[in-house]
C-alpha cells in the first residue's frame, strides 16, 4: 500500500478518498447513544448538517446520561470502543486501525533525558489576579467573592480553601507529573516547577517547544523526564537540548506509551495538549490511547484533564434554581430590551435557558447546563467529549482521576477568533467572568494538586459518588456560564457585538449597569 499518510488519521471515506470528520463524529455519537436512546443514534447518523446541528446530540448524551447511573457507564463504553476502531494509523505505508498501535512492529526506544532547575527556594502558591499576587486573606476573600457572584461552584471554593490550608501539598518530590503537551499555554508546567515535582515532559520535537519546557525547569526546583530520539548527556548544553528533545504524539504514540510503562514510578498522566481543528480529536484520540495502555500497565496511575466551560453538562438542581431565579429577577426595561433584541435578531438572541429537571433512578433530579458554542465546531467537542468518556469510565474502574471544569480563558488560541475575543469583552455584562491564562493556570494546578492530595475529593475512586456525571459537576470554575439566564450561545453574539463597541463608543457605562 503507497501512501504519504504518517501516524494518526481520520478514517478515509472509500468514494473520495479524503478523511470525513463529520461522518466520523456522527458515527462516533451514534454509537454511543446507541444503547440508551437507539432512535436519536439513529438520527445522528443520518444528520444531514452536522456542522450546525450536532449540540442536539451532545445534549442527548447527558440528557440520557441523567436517567441513571449505569447510562454514563455505557456511553462511555460505546463511545471509545467506536472511536479505538475508527481511527487509523499509518507507518512505513502500512495502515493499522488505533486499537492495534501498541502491538505494531519495529517499535523503537525512547531515550530519558534528565534536567534539574537551580532554584531552591521552596514551594509556594499564590493566584495572580488583575495585577495582584492573591495570597492569604486576600486570597480567601477573593475566593468567596467568584463564589457569591456564581463564577465558580461551592465545591470548587471548598477545594481552593483546602489546599490554603495545607500548603505541604505543594511540596510534590513524591510525585511524578506526566503532561502530555507540556508548553501548553493554559497547562500547569509554570507551577510544577516551582513545587519540587519530577516532570515527564511530552511535547513536539520543536526548539522553540522545548526552550519554553527547559528554560522553565531551570528557573525552578523541578527535575525533568523529557524524551529524545537519540541518547544524550544529561549533562548537555540547554541549546543543544532543545534542538534534541521531543516526541510527537500523532506520529510515535507507541514510542510514548512503552516508554511511560517502563518508567518505575506511579505516574500522573495529564492529557492538556490541544491543537486546532480536526487535530484536536487526533491528538485527544492519541493521549487517551497512551494513558489508557500506561494505565493497564501500571494499574496505580492517575488521570487529568481539564473540561472547558463550553460544553453541556448535567449540573445539579441548585444550579437551574439560580439560572431561573436570575431570570425572573430581571427588571422590566431589561425583559423589554431582551424580548425586543431576540424580535429583531429574528430568535437569534436571548433563547430561554430555561429547563426542566430530569429525574435519574438514584432518587435525585439534575439539570443540564447547555453552554455549546456552535463556532467551535463538532471537532472541538469531540475531542472533549472522548475525555469525559474516559475519565468517567476509568474512575468506574478504580482509577483514581482529576477531572475539573476550567474557565474560559484568553489564551492565544481562543483569542484568534475574533468572535470569541470580542464574546469575552463583552462576557461581564452576563455576570460571566473570562480570566487571563496565568490566574487560570495558579487555579487549575492547584485543583489537580488537591484532587491527589485530598482523600474526600471525589477524584478518589474510594469517595462515594450518587451519580457518575457528579465527577464533572464537583469542582467546578465555569466563569459563571452554568447561571446565564439564557442558553448561552444565543447570548454569545450579543456579548460579542457589546465586546466589539465597548472599546470604541461610550455604551460601557449604560450597559453594564444592566444585568442579564
Amino acid at each position: 500500500m503507497s501512501t504519504s499518510l504518517d501516524g494518526l488519521q481520520f478514517p478515509l471515506d472509500s468514494g473520495s478518498g479524503k478523511p470525513s470528520t463529520s461522518e466520523t463524529g456522527k458515527s462516533i455519537i451514534a454509537e454511543a447513544l446507541s444503547l440508551v436512546d437507539h432512535q436519536t443514534s439513529q438520527e445522528a447518523l443520518s444528520e444531514k448538517n452536522w456542522r450546525k446541528q450536532y449540540p442536539r446530540y451532545f445534549k442527548a448524551l447527558v440528557s440520557q446520561g441523567i436517567a441513571t447511573t449505569s447510562n454514563p457507564i455505557t456511553i462511555a463504553k460505546q463511545g471509545l470502543h467506536k472511536a479505538q476502531h475508527s481511527f487509523e494509523f499509518y507507518r512505513d505505508g502500512q495502515k493499522y486501525l488505533l486499537k492495534d498501535v501498541m502491538q505494531l512492529p519495529g517499535i523503537s526506544k525512547l531515550h530519558t533525558v534528565e534536567v534539574k532547575g537551580q532554584s531552591d527556594q521552596a514551594p509556594e502558591w499564590y493566584i495572580p489576579y488583575r495585577g495582584q499576587k492573591l495570597q492569604g486573606d486576600a486570597l480567601l476573600a477573593q475566593i468567596q467573592t467568584w463564589q457569591d457572584a456564581g463564577i465558580i461552584e461551592s465545591s470548587h471554593a471548598e477545594a481552593l480553601r483546602s489546599v490554603h490550608a495545607h500548603p505541604e501539598w505543594f511540596d510534590l518530590s513524591d510525585q511524578t507529573m506526566v503532561l502530555f503537551g507540556a508548553a501548553s499555554e493554559a497547562g500547569p508546567l509554570t507551577w510544577l516547577s516551582r513545587w519540587k515535582a519530577n516532570i515527564i515532559a511530552i511535547d513536539l520535537p520543536d526548539s522553540r517547544v522545548w526552550d519554553k519546557i527547559v528554560s522553565t525547569v531551570l528557573k525552578g526546583n523541578a527535575t525533568l523526564y523529557a524524551p529524545s530520539q537519540e541518547k544524550i548527556s544529561d549533562s548537555a548544553d540547554p541549546d543543544e537540548l532543545k534542538q534534541k528533545l521531543g516526541a510527537n504524539l500523532l506520529t510515535q504514540i507507541p514510542e510514548i506509551a512503552h516508554w511511560l510503562a517502563d518508567n518505575p514510578h506511579q505516574l500522573n498522566l495529564a492529557a492538556i495538549a490541544y491543537l486546532d481543528g480536526e487535530k484536536h480529536v487526533r491528538v485527544s484520540m492519541a493521549m487517551d490511547s497512551i494513558m489508557h495502555y500506561v494505565s493497564e500497565q501500571k494499574p496505580d496511575s492517575s488521570l487529568m484533564y481539564m473540561c472547558t466551560p463550553t460544553d453541556v453538562y448535567a449540573v445539579p438542581a441548585e444550579v437551574i434554581d439560580a439560572s431561573a431565579q436570575k431570570f425572573t429577577q430581571r427588571s422590566t426595561f431589561e425583559k423589554a430590551l431582551s424580548k425586543g433584541i431576540s424580535t429583531l435578531s429574528g430568535q437569534h438572541f436571548f433563547k430561554s435557558g430555561q429547563q426542566q429537571l430530569i429525574p435519574s433512578d438514584n432518587g435525585e433530579s439534575y439539570g443540564i447546563a447547555d453552554c455549546l458554542v456552535v463556532e467551535q465546531g463538532p471537532n472541538y467537542a469531540l475531542a472533549k467529549r472522548i475525555q469525559q468518556w474516559r475519565a468517567t469510565l476509568a474512575r468506574h474502574q478504580g482509577q483514581k482521576v482529576s477531572i475539573n471544569i476550567a474557565p474560559s480563558t484568553t489564551t492565544h488560541s481562543v483569542t484568534k477568533n475574533p468572535l470569541l475575543k470580542a464574546a469575552f469583552n463583552g462576557a461581564e455584562l452576563f455576570d460571566v467572568e473570562a480570566f487571563e491564562p496565568a490566574t487560570t493556570n495558579a487555579i487549575m494546578a492547584a485543583l489537580w494538586i488537591h484532587d491527589l492530595r485530598n482523600p474526600a475529593s471525589v477524584a478518589n475512586p474510594e469517595t462515594p459518588l450518587k451519580h457518575p456525571l457528579q465527577l464533572m459537576m464537583e469542582g467546578a470554575n465555569h466563569g459563571g456560564l452554568w447561571r446565564v439566564s439564557y442558553l448561552a450561545r444565543t447570548a454569545l453574539p450579543f456579548a460579542a457585538i457589546y465586546g466589539f463597541a465597548a472599546d470604541k463608543l461610550p455604551i460601557k457605562q449604560v450597559m453594564s449597569k444592566l444585568k442579564f
